[in-house]
């Protein structure tokens, strides 16, 4: 019998070897979808609200008559929210109470100094920090439909002072997700258009005669949304380029198996591409773990999934000791990262690449997917050794303050016109010489 999830040690010849082409993901990009994203892009900018209807009518089964029937007012937002039962309301401001009061730490405020170098009085610089203008936040819809999506990327763009936050969120045969729209609702969208999809992604990039031009898309999508985004960024900034979700576990076997087989499963459930891997420092907790894999996997209502994740991209590693599970961290530099470890804190310094890391048995990833706080917008395909999780800081922007006295200028233009002079740039070396005194 095929084993469920393949088993690997640290100690094996060509570990490394075998740990990188198991990590190596490359996004495959499909040319069919190459060229129909090309199309609909090209048919959106050049003829805006009819090329959205047209793909929405064909795409999505909506006969729409104009772009007006596919704006939903605010009264359909506060009737989805009042539609929902009382837990499930109660769930949805709870988490998004707790995901707003994080995120409201991390705002950047604006700061300026006085130059206090010799020759510089009357001289000062700073930062002005300033919202983007308008944001679009593109959200799955029909039966896969996520709230927390909307959570995760309204409320930060909200606390950081976007003026405008449009959603786009497709309704394929007229679906609506109640739970997205009351989502809405609670964290103050402006506007909410029923379509998706490459053309929605044009029409909050280019504009269209009635969405207007946004400066940033938030948000996840399949494959053609992925595609349109990276062609329009330049023309307005991204979030990220997103690759399957991954979690990695450290245990000391201290544990118990089967929560972390359903930690691993949690992962794999969402895509066969997704990535769960074990490192344990306990040969006899990985043969248990591996049990419980076995005996709750059928258990699971998406076992085919998981299953085919596990085999195709998960593992079960034997470490060392904890250092060498730490550097082998370091080098997978997950997006999820469970220290699941009896005295787990000494070791949150040694990790110095994860998109976020859960401290302790009982600090779950999926708590953090939901309602712990911290963002679930994270760097994946080992981009957190450069990549931070999505923040208020991502709805920001940052503009250099700069005001030179007529002291301070006779100390900078003579620095900055040798400088110039240096690199054959004689119109800067000038433009600084002309503001020193004779």
């Amino acid at each position: 019998m095929t084993a469920l999830i393949r088993r690997l040690s640290s100690a094996d010849p060509g570990f490394t070897a075998t740990l990188d082409a198991l990590l190596a993901f490359e996004g495959s990009t499909d040319a069919a979808i190459e060229h129909a994203v090309t199309d609909i892009l090209h048919a959106v900018r050049t003829r805006g609200d009819e090329a959205v209807v047209e793909f929405t009518r064909r795409f999505d089964r909506l006969d729409a008559a104009d772009m007006g029937a596919l704006e939903l007012p605010r009264a359909d937002l506060e009737a989805a929210l009042a539609s929902l039962s009382p837990a499930q309301r109660e769930a949805l401001e709870a988490a998004a109470a707790r995901v707003r009061s994080y995120h409201e730490r991390q705002r950047l405020e604006s700061w300026r100094y006085a130059d206090e170098a010799p020759g510089m009085a009357g001289t000062y610089l700073g930062q002005k920090v300033t919202p983007l203008d308008r944001v679009g936040l593109y959200v799955p819809g029909g039966r896969a439909s996520y709230p927390s999506s909307v959570l995760m990327n309204a409320i930060p763009a909200k606390v950081a002072g976007v003026g405008e936050l449009i959603m786009v969120v497709p309704t394929p045969g007229g679906e609506r997700n109640p739970l997205v729209l009351a989502a809405a609702a609670i964290t103050g969208v402006d506007r909410v258009f029923t379509i998706g999809g490459a053309q929605a992604v044009a029409a909050l990039a280019y504009g269209t005669q009635t969405i207007p031009q946004v400066d940033k898309i938030v948000g996840p999508g399949n494959a053609y949304v992925a595609s349109a985004k990276r062609r329009v960024f330049g023309t307005v900034g991204i979030d990220m380029v997103a690759g399957p979700s991954e979690v990695l576990v450290i245990s000391d076997g201290s544990g118990n198996p089967d929560w972390v087989a359903m930690d691993l499963f949690a992962q794999a459930e969402h895509d066969e591409l997704a990535q769960s891997i074990l490192l344990c420092t306990d040969a006899g907790f990985i043969a248990r773990v591996e049990e419980s894999i076995a005996r709750l996997l059928p258990e699971m209502p998406r076992q085919e999934t998981i299953a085919i994740s596990l085999r195709n991209r998960g593992a079960l590693v034997l470490v060392q000791d904890l250092e060498e599970a730490c550097a082998i961290a370091n080098r997978i530099a997950p997006e999820h990262l469970e220290l699941s470890l009896e005295d787990p804190n000494p070791w949150v310094d040694r990790i110095r690449h994860a998109g976020a890391i859960f401290i302790g048995h009982h600090s779950v990833e999926a708590l953090g997917d939901y309602c712990a706080g911290p963002n679930h917008v994270l760097p994946t395909m080992r981009s957190a050794r450069f990549s931070s999780p999505l923040g208020v800081y991502d709805f920001q922007k940052r503009t250099s303050l700069i005001e030179v006295s007529a002291q301070g200028a006779q100390v900078l233009a003579r620095v900055a016109s040798v400088l110039a002079h240096g690199e054959g740039l004689q119109a800067h070396a000038r433009s600084a010489e002309m503001r020193l005194k004779d």
